[in-house]
Protein backbone atom coordinates (compact mmCIF):
# COMPACT_ATOMS: atom_id res chain seq x y z
CA UNK A 1 0.00 0.00 0.00
CA UNK A 2 1.07 3.64 -0.01
CA UNK A 3 4.22 3.28 2.07
CA UNK A 4 5.37 6.89 1.91
CA UNK A 5 1.89 8.12 2.73
CA UNK A 6 1.68 5.88 5.77
CA UNK A 7 5.14 6.99 6.88
CA UNK A 8 4.01 10.61 6.69
CA UNK A 9 0.90 9.73 8.69
CA UNK A 10 3.02 8.14 11.42
CA UNK A 11 5.07 11.31 11.61
CA UNK A 12 2.03 13.54 11.74
CA UNK A 13 0.24 11.35 14.26
CA UNK A 14 3.00 12.23 16.73
CA UNK A 15 2.26 15.89 16.22
CA UNK A 16 -0.92 16.17 18.26
CA UNK A 17 -2.94 19.35 18.02
CA UNK A 18 -1.52 20.52 21.34
CA UNK A 19 1.94 20.62 19.83
CA UNK A 20 0.99 23.11 17.16
CA UNK A 21 1.64 26.74 17.76
CA UNK A 22 -1.42 28.42 16.31
CA UNK A 23 -4.88 27.76 14.99
CA UNK A 24 -6.76 29.74 12.39
CA UNK A 25 -10.07 29.75 14.21
CA UNK A 26 -11.68 32.85 12.77
CA UNK A 27 -15.16 31.95 11.60
CA UNK A 28 -16.53 32.78 8.15
CA UNK A 29 -19.15 35.51 8.18
CA UNK A 30 -22.48 33.96 9.20
CA UNK A 31 -24.73 33.05 6.32
CA UNK A 32 -28.30 34.27 6.30
CA UNK A 33 -29.49 30.70 6.90
CA UNK A 34 -27.96 27.30 7.39
CA UNK A 35 -27.18 25.76 4.02
CA UNK A 36 -27.86 22.10 4.67
CA UNK A 37 -27.75 19.65 1.82
CA UNK A 38 -31.16 18.44 0.61
CA UNK A 39 -32.31 15.13 2.04
CA UNK A 40 -33.70 12.39 -0.22
CA UNK A 41 -37.26 11.22 -0.02
CA UNK A 42 -37.93 7.74 1.35
CA UNK A 43 -38.17 6.38 -2.18
CA UNK A 44 -34.77 7.88 -3.09
CA UNK A 45 -32.90 6.50 -0.09
CA UNK A 46 -30.54 3.56 -0.42
CA UNK A 47 -31.93 0.08 0.24
CA UNK A 48 -31.76 -0.69 3.94
CA UNK A 49 -30.31 -4.12 3.22
CA UNK A 50 -27.29 -2.57 1.48
CA UNK A 51 -26.51 0.01 4.15
CA UNK A 52 -27.04 -2.52 6.94
CA UNK A 53 -24.62 -4.95 5.28
CA UNK A 54 -22.15 -2.08 4.81
CA UNK A 55 -22.23 -1.10 8.48
CA UNK A 56 -22.20 -4.71 9.64
CA UNK A 57 -18.98 -5.26 7.68
CA UNK A 58 -17.29 -2.44 9.62
CA UNK A 59 -18.49 -3.91 12.91
CA UNK A 60 -17.27 -7.37 11.91
CA UNK A 61 -13.82 -5.92 11.22
CA UNK A 62 -13.83 -4.00 14.54
CA UNK A 63 -13.45 -0.66 12.79
CA UNK A 64 -14.06 2.43 14.93
CA UNK A 65 -16.51 4.09 12.53
CA UNK A 66 -17.32 7.73 13.32
CA UNK A 67 -19.70 8.81 10.57
CA UNK A 68 -21.04 7.95 7.12
CA UNK A 69 -22.80 10.23 4.67
CA UNK A 70 -23.77 9.25 1.13
CA UNK A 71 -24.98 11.60 -1.60
CA UNK A 72 -26.75 10.58 -4.79
CA UNK A 73 -27.90 13.15 -7.37
CA UNK A 74 -27.05 15.92 -4.93
CA UNK A 75 -29.20 14.61 -2.09
CA UNK A 76 -28.29 12.87 1.16
CA UNK A 77 -29.53 9.30 0.75
CA UNK A 78 -27.92 7.93 3.93
CA UNK A 79 -26.30 9.41 7.03
CA UNK A 80 -25.23 8.01 10.37
CA UNK A 81 -23.00 9.04 13.30
CA UNK A 82 -21.49 6.77 15.92
CA UNK A 83 -20.27 7.10 19.50
CA UNK A 84 -19.61 10.66 20.61
CA UNK A 85 -19.58 11.95 17.03
CA UNK A 86 -22.49 14.11 15.90
CA UNK A 87 -23.67 16.21 12.94
CA UNK A 88 -22.69 19.46 14.67
CA UNK A 89 -19.19 18.33 15.71
CA UNK A 90 -16.02 19.05 13.78
CA UNK A 91 -13.83 16.10 12.87
CA UNK A 92 -10.09 16.18 12.25
CA UNK A 93 -9.39 15.85 8.52
CA UNK A 94 -5.67 15.13 8.52
CA UNK A 95 -4.62 14.95 4.85
CA UNK A 96 -8.10 15.58 3.49
CA UNK A 97 -6.90 19.14 4.13
CA UNK A 98 -4.60 18.77 1.12
CA UNK A 99 -7.46 18.73 -1.35
CA UNK A 100 -8.73 22.03 0.06
CA UNK A 101 -5.22 23.39 -0.51
CA UNK A 102 -5.46 22.19 -4.11
CA UNK A 103 -8.67 24.10 -4.62
CA UNK A 104 -7.12 27.18 -3.01
CA UNK A 105 -4.31 26.88 -5.55
CA UNK A 106 -6.91 26.66 -8.30
CA UNK A 107 -8.54 29.90 -7.21
CA UNK A 108 -5.17 31.68 -6.99
CA UNK A 109 -4.02 30.46 -10.41
CA UNK A 110 -7.37 31.43 -11.94
CA UNK A 111 -6.95 34.91 -10.46
CA UNK A 112 -3.42 35.01 -11.93
CA UNK A 113 -1.74 35.40 -8.54
CA UNK A 114 0.90 32.95 -9.80
CA UNK A 115 1.24 30.12 -12.32
CA UNK A 116 1.91 26.42 -11.94
CA UNK A 117 5.19 26.86 -13.79
CA UNK A 118 6.56 29.44 -11.34
CA UNK A 119 9.66 28.31 -9.49
CA UNK A 120 9.07 27.68 -5.81
CA UNK A 121 12.27 29.39 -4.66
CA UNK A 122 11.16 32.61 -6.39
CA UNK A 123 8.58 33.21 -3.66
CA UNK A 124 10.95 32.78 -0.70
CA UNK A 125 14.33 34.35 -1.45
CA UNK A 126 15.06 34.87 2.25
CA UNK A 127 14.51 31.20 3.08
CA UNK A 128 16.66 29.69 0.35
CA UNK A 129 19.94 27.98 1.28
CA UNK A 130 23.22 29.59 0.25
CA UNK A 131 23.85 26.79 -2.21
CA UNK A 132 20.84 26.19 -4.47
CA UNK A 133 21.05 22.89 -6.31
CA UNK A 134 19.95 22.53 -9.91
CA UNK A 135 17.01 20.36 -8.84
CA UNK A 136 15.86 22.81 -6.18
CA UNK A 137 16.07 25.68 -8.65
CA UNK A 138 13.92 23.73 -11.11
CA UNK A 139 11.11 22.87 -8.67
CA UNK A 140 7.75 24.42 -9.68
CA UNK A 141 4.39 24.92 -8.03
CA UNK A 142 3.09 22.10 -10.23
CA UNK A 143 5.68 19.77 -8.69
CA UNK A 144 4.35 20.60 -5.24
CA UNK A 145 0.81 19.83 -6.37
CA UNK A 146 1.60 16.35 -7.67
CA UNK A 147 3.95 15.26 -4.87
CA UNK A 148 7.00 15.25 -7.11
CA UNK A 149 9.12 17.96 -5.51
CA UNK A 150 12.27 15.89 -6.02
CA UNK A 151 12.76 14.94 -2.38
CA UNK A 152 13.57 11.30 -1.82
CA UNK A 153 11.84 11.31 1.57
CA UNK A 154 9.10 13.43 3.11
CA UNK A 155 10.74 16.39 4.90
CA UNK A 156 7.73 16.91 7.20
CA UNK A 157 9.52 15.03 9.98
CA UNK A 158 12.23 17.70 10.07
CA UNK A 159 9.81 20.22 11.56
CA UNK A 160 10.75 20.51 15.25
CA UNK A 161 7.32 20.19 16.82
CA UNK A 162 7.46 20.73 20.55
CA UNK A 163 5.01 20.83 23.39
CA UNK A 164 3.50 24.15 24.41
CA UNK A 165 5.92 24.63 27.29
CA UNK A 166 8.97 24.64 25.05
CA UNK A 167 10.14 27.35 22.73
CA UNK A 168 10.10 26.91 18.97
CA UNK A 169 13.65 27.05 17.52
CA UNK A 170 12.77 29.88 15.12
CA UNK A 171 13.64 28.19 11.83
CA UNK A 172 10.90 28.78 9.30
CA UNK A 173 9.22 25.73 7.81
CA UNK A 174 9.95 27.09 4.33
CA UNK A 175 13.66 26.93 5.11
CA UNK A 176 13.29 23.40 6.48
CA UNK A 177 11.67 22.40 3.19
CA UNK A 178 14.44 23.93 1.07
CA UNK A 179 17.21 22.46 3.22
CA UNK A 180 15.98 18.90 2.68
CA UNK A 181 18.03 17.35 -0.16
CA UNK A 182 16.30 17.44 -3.55
CA UNK A 183 17.75 14.19 -4.87
CA UNK A 184 15.49 13.64 -7.87
CA UNK A 185 14.61 15.79 -10.82
CA UNK A 186 11.35 17.54 -9.89
CA UNK A 187 8.37 16.01 -11.63
CA UNK A 188 10.05 12.63 -12.07
CA UNK A 189 9.13 10.68 -8.93
CA UNK A 190 6.13 10.51 -6.61
CA UNK A 191 7.04 10.91 -2.93
CA UNK A 192 4.23 11.73 -0.52
CA UNK A 193 5.16 15.07 1.01
CA UNK A 194 2.98 16.93 3.49
CA UNK A 195 5.41 19.82 3.75
CA UNK A 196 5.06 20.36 -0.01
CA UNK A 197 1.39 21.09 0.61
CA UNK A 198 2.38 23.52 3.34
CA UNK A 199 4.51 25.25 0.72
CA UNK A 200 1.45 25.63 -1.51
CA UNK A 201 -0.28 27.33 1.40
CA UNK A 202 2.76 29.56 1.91
CA UNK A 203 2.81 30.52 -1.79
CA UNK A 204 -0.87 31.47 -1.61
CA UNK A 205 -0.22 33.62 1.46
CA UNK A 206 2.80 35.27 -0.19
CA UNK A 207 0.85 36.19 -3.32
CA UNK A 208 -2.53 37.10 -1.83
CA UNK A 209 -1.59 38.55 1.55
CA UNK A 210 -4.06 36.19 3.23
CA UNK A 211 -3.78 32.80 4.87
CA UNK A 212 -5.12 29.94 2.79
CA UNK A 213 -7.89 29.66 5.36
CA UNK A 214 -8.97 33.28 4.97
CA UNK A 215 -8.45 33.24 1.21
CA UNK A 216 -10.91 30.35 0.87
CA UNK A 217 -13.54 31.91 3.10
CA UNK A 218 -15.38 34.09 0.52
CA UNK A 219 -14.48 31.86 -2.44
CA UNK A 220 -15.45 28.45 -1.09
CA UNK A 221 -16.49 28.20 2.55
CA UNK A 222 -19.14 30.93 2.60
CA UNK A 223 -20.83 29.98 -0.70
CA UNK A 224 -21.06 26.34 0.44
CA UNK A 225 -22.23 27.30 3.92
CA UNK A 226 -19.22 25.71 5.61
CA UNK A 227 -18.86 27.40 9.01
CA UNK A 228 -16.93 27.10 12.27
CA UNK A 229 -13.84 25.64 10.61
CA UNK A 230 -10.53 25.32 12.40
CA UNK A 231 -7.27 25.06 10.46
CA UNK A 232 -3.99 24.69 12.34
CA UNK A 233 -1.22 27.09 11.39
CA UNK A 234 2.57 27.29 11.61
CA UNK A 235 4.32 29.43 14.24
CA UNK A 236 4.43 32.17 11.58
CA UNK A 237 0.70 32.09 10.96
CA UNK A 238 0.66 30.11 7.70
CA UNK A 239 -2.20 27.61 7.37
CA UNK A 240 -0.66 24.13 7.56
CA UNK A 241 -2.27 23.22 4.25
CA UNK A 242 -1.31 19.55 4.29
CA UNK A 243 -3.08 18.78 7.57
CA UNK A 244 -4.83 20.41 10.51
CA UNK A 245 -8.33 21.15 9.18
CA UNK A 246 -11.33 20.35 11.37
CA UNK A 247 -14.79 20.38 9.78
CA UNK A 248 -18.11 18.55 10.01
CA UNK A 249 -19.12 15.48 8.05
CA UNK A 250 -21.71 17.42 6.07
CA UNK A 251 -19.07 20.02 5.20
CA UNK A 252 -16.99 17.20 3.73
CA UNK A 253 -20.05 16.14 1.73
CA UNK A 254 -20.61 19.66 0.42
CA UNK A 255 -17.00 19.85 -0.69
CA UNK A 256 -17.29 16.49 -2.43
CA UNK A 257 -20.45 17.63 -4.21
CA UNK A 258 -18.67 20.82 -5.26
CA UNK A 259 -15.95 18.68 -6.85
CA UNK A 260 -18.52 16.40 -8.46
CA UNK A 261 -20.26 19.45 -9.95
CA UNK A 262 -16.92 20.67 -11.31
CA UNK A 263 -16.82 23.86 -9.28
CA UNK A 264 -20.47 24.81 -9.68
CA UNK A 265 -22.60 25.56 -6.65
CA UNK A 266 -26.26 26.52 -6.72
CA UNK A 267 -25.97 27.51 -10.37
CA UNK A 268 -22.88 29.65 -9.91
CA UNK A 269 -19.48 28.61 -11.28
CA UNK A 270 -17.22 29.36 -8.32
CA UNK A 271 -14.13 27.81 -9.94
CA UNK A 272 -13.74 26.99 -13.65
CA UNK A 273 -14.79 23.45 -14.52
CA UNK A 274 -11.56 23.16 -16.46
CA UNK A 275 -9.56 23.45 -13.22
CA UNK A 276 -11.55 20.68 -11.52
CA UNK A 277 -11.10 18.48 -14.58
CA UNK A 278 -7.38 19.19 -14.63
CA UNK A 279 -7.04 18.71 -10.87
CA UNK A 280 -8.74 15.29 -10.91
CA UNK A 281 -6.87 13.84 -13.88
CA UNK A 282 -3.95 11.49 -13.25
CA UNK A 283 -0.62 13.33 -13.36
CA UNK A 284 1.86 10.83 -11.93
CA UNK A 285 1.93 7.17 -10.95
CA UNK A 286 2.77 6.18 -7.41
CA UNK A 287 4.58 3.14 -8.83
CA UNK A 288 5.51 3.38 -12.52
CA UNK A 289 5.97 -0.40 -12.60
CA UNK A 290 2.28 -1.00 -11.83
CA UNK A 291 -0.44 -0.57 -14.46
CA UNK A 292 -3.42 1.04 -12.72
CA UNK A 293 -5.98 -0.91 -14.74
CA UNK A 294 -4.40 -4.17 -13.60
CA UNK A 295 -4.07 -3.24 -9.92
CA UNK A 296 -6.60 -3.96 -7.18
CA UNK A 297 -5.11 -1.16 -5.07
CA UNK A 298 -6.76 2.25 -4.87
CA UNK A 299 -3.33 3.62 -3.98
CA UNK A 300 -1.84 2.64 -7.34
CA UNK A 301 -4.33 4.42 -9.60
CA UNK A 302 -2.37 7.65 -9.99
CA UNK A 303 -2.14 11.01 -8.23
CA UNK A 304 -3.58 14.32 -9.39
CA UNK A 305 -3.45 17.78 -7.81
CA UNK A 306 -3.51 16.73 -4.13
CA UNK A 307 -6.23 14.25 -5.11
CA UNK A 308 -6.02 10.47 -5.48
CA UNK A 309 -7.46 8.51 -8.39
CA UNK A 310 -9.52 5.44 -7.46
CA UNK A 311 -10.75 2.38 -9.23
CA UNK A 312 -14.20 2.59 -10.86
CA UNK A 313 -13.32 6.00 -12.37
CA UNK A 314 -13.63 7.67 -8.98
CA UNK A 315 -11.30 10.06 -7.17
CA UNK A 316 -10.86 11.01 -3.54
CA UNK A 317 -9.47 13.13 -0.77
CA UNK A 318 -8.20 11.01 2.09
CA UNK A 319 -6.48 11.40 5.42
CA UNK A 320 -4.87 9.58 8.31
CA UNK A 321 -6.99 7.05 10.21
CA UNK A 322 -9.37 6.69 7.26
CA UNK A 323 -11.01 10.04 6.53
CA UNK A 324 -12.49 9.86 3.02
CA UNK A 325 -14.31 12.01 0.49
CA UNK A 326 -14.86 9.64 -2.46
CA UNK A 327 -16.34 11.25 -5.56
CA UNK A 328 -17.97 8.89 -8.06
CA UNK A 329 -18.82 10.75 -11.30
CA UNK A 330 -20.24 7.69 -13.10
CA UNK A 331 -22.75 7.21 -10.28
CA UNK A 332 -23.29 10.95 -9.61
CA UNK A 333 -22.51 10.12 -6.00
CA UNK A 334 -20.26 11.11 -3.10
CA UNK A 335 -19.35 8.90 -0.13
CA UNK A 336 -18.03 10.37 3.11
CA UNK A 337 -16.38 8.25 5.81
CA UNK A 338 -14.80 9.34 9.08
CA UNK A 339 -13.25 6.62 11.23
CA UNK A 340 -10.17 5.39 13.02
CA UNK A 341 -8.57 2.49 11.17
CA UNK A 342 -5.23 1.38 9.79
CA UNK A 343 -6.80 -0.61 6.95
CA UNK A 344 -7.61 2.12 4.45
CA UNK A 345 -7.90 -0.23 1.49
CA UNK A 346 -10.30 -2.35 3.50
CA UNK A 347 -12.67 0.60 3.90
CA UNK A 348 -12.59 1.45 0.20
CA UNK A 349 -13.15 -2.22 -0.66
CA UNK A 350 -16.34 -2.17 1.42
CA UNK A 351 -17.57 0.84 -0.53
CA UNK A 352 -17.03 -0.96 -3.82
CA UNK A 353 -18.60 -4.17 -2.50
CA UNK A 354 -21.70 -2.81 -0.76
CA UNK A 355 -22.41 0.68 -2.07
CA UNK A 356 -21.28 0.75 -5.68
CA UNK A 357 -23.94 -1.75 -6.85
CA UNK A 358 -26.83 0.25 -5.31
CA UNK A 359 -25.51 3.65 -6.43
CA UNK A 360 -25.61 2.78 -10.15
Amino acid sequence: MKTSFLTACVLLSAFATATLFAQDTAKPKPTTESKSLPRASLAEQLPAAATTAFLDAFAKNNVDLHSVMILKNGKVVFERWFGDNAPNKNHVMWSVSKTFASIGTGFAVTEKRFSLDDKVISFFPDDCPKEISENLAAMTVRDLLIMSSGHNTDPTGTIPFRNEAEKYDGVRWERRFFEHPVINKPGSKFVYNSLATYMLSAVIQKTTGETLFNYLRPRLFEPLGIENIVWDASPYGVSCGGWGMHIKTEDMAKFGQFLLQKGNWEGKQLLPASWIEEATTRKILQDPKVKPEESDSDWKQGYCYQIWRCRNNAFRADGKDGQFIIVMPDQNAVVIITEKTSNYQGTVNLIWEHLLPVLK
